[in-house]
């Protein structure tokens, strides 16, 4: 076969435009997904596909060869292809350099392609314009005749699709693509999923092309040791590992403590009211006080109205790390040991009674809610335990943060609380039911958007099911600050009590 039998033969099957052209052979689920698109678009039949393929399994390089596909196919034609991500930086230009790389090596392209105005690109006739599909972006007027390609289109906001975005394609009735990942049910991927099935069910043709990590691997080995590994970091449950590699959809509001996040977290070591020698500790201080901006109330925009004071609550941690030689999950487990709680207390009582514990138990690190009323506190501990005190402000996107590790330390079994009590009058016992109650009301939402806001706490008008006294959220936070640790060095950390350097010491008389 000439040279030209082998582009002509390239231009007519994806499989060989990308393996023989561009030396990337696509896997079995991306070429039939390709093949159903490309045939929707040269026979100009105007179909609605959606890709949901889990992370890392190809969906990136599949959008960049169809795109390089149909400018080399079309560059003799006025093809007009439009593509919106959700943000302009970085995911735009991600997408822009992914298409320029495969534009550059592919031997039909090479030395065809240009750049225009920073977001077109052009073979011949043939151009493809890259555009942000963020809120505030006025993207108006662009028209899509060839192709209409919504990435990671589970972050794309409904209404700006519908207004500005959709209508590129109404001239032409071009092909529409959306790709992405599982998320809940109320974004624009669920939503084109589920019109798209309605579809597939009317005529028979194909329409959506959904996989999860347990097809993606049979093609790709080192791919599903990938996903094995992220399942022992942060447990089959997460719901990152749910929708991202799994393509479960979550709802959008539901418990953050699940009953099996419940069951996961339930611990078979007894409380101590003294340490261990030799064990490693932490301190997590929750500091009442009313409620900071940072902390909304579920529901709420973060307007910093006041609910009634909370309590100061500490909840100290020994330390496992015999799980860091786990080679799934190679981080510690956090053991609920012992909790203290004060309510209405002045910061000269709070500071006297928090130092002398942190002097009985030499904590290794101590993290404290520095936000607000806690900021005071924080000060005097950090010059009583220079280096050990890790100082956390709650803001929206620090409070998300939180809230995705500490589901992680839970799901992947890291966290654990203690045994009952056996007094069950127990200081111990009572605070391990007020944890527990405030658990079970903890309600939680994620917000729409390409942020993963996860918005969690106890609703104002939660009572305690046995009082009907108010439920705060004081002992949950405190507990979950063990995850503002999720990235600490823990290397061979040892607890033990750092004396003060005589200083007579090396002093000559």
């Amino acid at each position: 076969m000439n040279l030209i039998a082998a582009f002509c033969a390239a231009l007519r099957d994806i499989g060989l435009f990308a393996e023989y052209l561009s030396g990337v052979r696509l896997r079995g689920y991306q070429r039939q997904a390709a093949e159903a698109i490309l045939r929707s678009v040269i026979k100009k039949e105007g179909l609605t596909f959606v890709v949901i393929f889990p992370r890392q399994s190809g969906k990136n390089e599949l959008q960049a060869q169809i795109e390089a596909y149909l400018l080399a196919l079309l560059q003799n034609t006025e093809a007009e292809i439009v593509k919106v991500s959700p943000t302009w930086k970085p995911q735009s230009q991600n997408a822009m350099r992914r298409l320029e790389r495969v534009l550059a090596r592919n031997l039909i392209t090479r030395y065809l392609w240009r750049k225009e105005q920073g977001y077109i690109y052009r073979v011949g006739k043939a151009r493809i314009y890259f555009l942000s599909a963020e809120p505030s972006a006025h993207i108006v007027g662009a028209t899509a005749s060839t192709l209409l390609e919504c990435d990671e289109a589970q972050d794309v906001l409904i209404r700006k699709w519908d207004k500005e975005i959709n209508p590129m394609a109404a001239s032409t009735n071009a092909t529409r693509v959306f790709y992405g990942t599982a998320w809940t049910s109320q974004t624009l991927l669920a939503r084109e999923k589920r019109l798209a099935l309605e579809a597939q069910r009317r005529d028979g043709v194909q329409r959506v092309f959904e996989i999860t990590a347990d097809q993606a691997r049979k093609e790709a080995k080192a791919y599903g040791k990938f996903v094995d590994g992220e399942i022992a970091r942060l447990g089959r449950n997460h719901p990152f590992v749910r929708t991202q590699f799994f393509s479960e959809e979550i709802d959008e509001q539901v418990g953050f403590f699940t009953a099996e996040r419940l069951a996961f977290m339930q611990g078979e070591h007894p409380p101590q009211l003294m340490p261990a020698p030799g064990a490693i500790y932490v301190f997590c201080i929750d500091v009442g006080g009313e409620e900071p901006p940072g902390r909304a109330l579920l529901g709420e925009a973060g307007d910093g109205r006041e609910r009634e004071h909370d309590s100061t609550c500490l909840t100290i941690f020994e330390v496992d790390l015999s799980t860091l030689a786990d080679e799934g999950l190679r981080a510690p487990t956090f053991r609920v040991v012992h909790r203290r709680k004060w309510t209405g207390a002045g910061q000269p009582q709070l500071y006297a009674e928090i130092n002398a514990l942190a002097n009985l138990w030499s904590p290794h690190r101590m993290v404290i809610d520095a936000t607000g009323l806690g900021e005071g506190l924080a000060a005097y501990l950090e010059r009583a335990h220079a280096g050990r005190l890790l100082r956390f402000k709650f803001t929206q996107s620090s409070k998300s943060d939180l809230g995705w590790k500490f589901i992680a330390i839970i799901d992947s079994g890291r966290y654990k609380e203690h045994r009952p009590p056996l007094g069950e009058e127990s200081r111990d016992a009572l605070y391990q039911e007020e944890f527990f109650a405030q658990a079970r009301a903890c309600g939680m939402e994620i917000l729409p958007g390409p942020g993963r806001i996860l918005r969690w706490s106890v609703p104002e008008s939660a009572r305690h099911p046995l009082t009907g006294e108010p439920l705060h959220d004081d002992w949950i936070f405190s507990a979950a600050l063990c995850a503002a640790l999720y990235n600490e060095a823990w290397g061979n950390a040892e607890s033990a009590i750092i004396l003060p350097q005589d200083p007579l010491q090396g002093l000559r008389f």
